[in-house]
């Protein structure tokens, strides 16, 4: 009996697939990876990147070799959609939790600093 060894990129520890043969393609992978963890296939779609080498799969019909170690992350159907909206806030005139005016200096200082500690 043939496995691969998959974790989910928030996870810590590794969980095995079995299947006879060399290799599994990338298709059967995502199949059962998604049995195992119970996804629906029409919520997610699974991104299956090599453990060691960092090299994405994205070839549903390429090979992974027997006792290969990998990542998974989960991914929307559709991709990432944009925002449809853009928010601009001026702050140019008031500093944050204060009602008086501050000059703009100040406030650029003031939202610098706080951007550096987020």
């Amino acid at each position: 009996m043939s496995c691969v060894h998959y974790k989910f990129s928030s996870k810590l520890d590794y969980n095995t697939v079995t299947f006879d043969g060399l290799h599994i393609t990338l298709a059967e992978l995502k199949r059962q990876i998604m049995g195992r963890e119970r996804l629906k296939a029409t919520d997610c779609d699974l991104q299956i990147t090599n453990a060691q080498t960092r090299e994405e799969y994205t070839d549903e019909e390429v090979h992974i070799p027997k006792h290969s170690s990998v990542i998974v992350r989960r991914t929307p159907i559709g991709g990432v959609k944009p925002a449809g909206r853009t928010f601009i806030v001026d702050r140019s005139d008031m500093a944050a939790g204060s009602s008086r005016p501050v000059c703009k200096q100040s406030t650029l200082i003031f939202l610098t600093i706080s951007v550096l500690l987020l």
